[in-house]
């Protein structure tokens, strides 16, 4: 299969089918046309049909969610090319903008400031010049003409839907290389035990480990367990110790003084310290426990 063109349909443009025409220029860097399909279109699937033509055939690349009923889970065209790119699951669970967009597309603004718990009009008051304009841009495009690469429109939708790619994909290599190494420590604190998340230093090692151990901890919904978290400081060959969902219990300033802690912010959430060994990384954390 060898996809030609995505097509998506004419008149204004939204959030929806602005972003699932990013993604699927990313993977397939063709023309965009903003038009009804034909019935033959729809039936070729070579021919990638986005946020119109009320079908949902992934088979043949067809992407449309208006066929729905109107009590459907909230769906639109991105969610549906997210999963069939299986980064749907990752998507809701770390892009905050994604189920308020399928609100938005499915409910409009007065159910979606419902849902969020606001009132009607600060839903209006976060949009931004960035959002008008490419949606603007994005809509000009007319039925008779063909978005393609040069022009800065499809360069702009391809990197944004590149970086997206790069990020879902990025994240749940972050959470598999913590899954592979992760080690669970009971901290003993007086009377009290507290659980901790240790992250040992490797030869490889990841980026931002202590967002890592984080999203790491939020796929294994271990919020509730987990008091603190000790990973590879990126700056030197210490460890960061930090408290998790700015646990109540632990202040960092309780052990500033120490010869190996060189940094404990002053609202007492993180430190830093040359200490390597686990011992002494378990009694700091236990010295920060109030």
């Amino acid at each position: 299969m060898s996809i030609h063109t995505i097509l998506t349909h004419p008149g204004g443009a939204h959030k929806d089918d602005f972003i699932a025409c990013s993604i699927m220029v990313a993977r397939h860097p063709v023309a965009i046309v903003r038009r009804e399909p034909t019935k033959q279109e729809l039936d070729d699937a070579d021919v990638c049909v986005l946020d119109v033509g009320d079908r949902h055939e992934p088979e043949k690349n067809n992407f449309d969610h208006h066929q729905f009923p109107r009590d459907y889970t909230p769906t639109c065209a991105i969610s549906l090319v997210l999963k069939h790119l299986g980064l749907y699951e990752d998507a809701r669970l770390f892009c905050d903008w994604l189920e308020p967009a399928e609100w938005f597309d499915t409910r409009g603004p007065n159910k979606t400031a419902e849902w969020l718990g606001v009132s009607r009009d600060i839903v209006g008051k976060l949009n931004s010049p960035i959002d008008m304009s490419m949606l603007r841009r994005f809509a000009q495009v007319s039925p008779t003409e063909m978005l393609q690469a040069g022009d800065p429109v499809y360069e702009l939708m391809r990197m944004i839907g590149q970086d997206l790619i790069d990020y879902l994909h990025g994240v749940r290599e972050k959470i598999d290389f913590v899954a592979a190494h992760v080690e669970r420590w009971e901290i003993s604190a007086g009377a009290q035990t507290f659980s901790t998340l240790f992250l040992p230093r490797t030869e490889t090692g990841i980026d931002d480990a202590s967002g890592g151990l984080a999203r790491y901890i939020l796929v294994n919904e271990l919020a509730q367990e987990i008091a603190a978290i000790v990973y590879p400081d990126s700056r030197g060959h210490g460890f960061g110790l930090a408290r998790f969902n700015d646990h109540p219990k632990l202040d960092f300033t309780r052990i500033e003084a120490d010869d190996d802690v060189h940094f404990a912010h002053n609202s007492g959430f993180l430190c830093k310290t040359s200490a390597t060994d686990p011992a002494r990384l378990m009694a700091i954390l236990a010295g920060a426990w109030a």
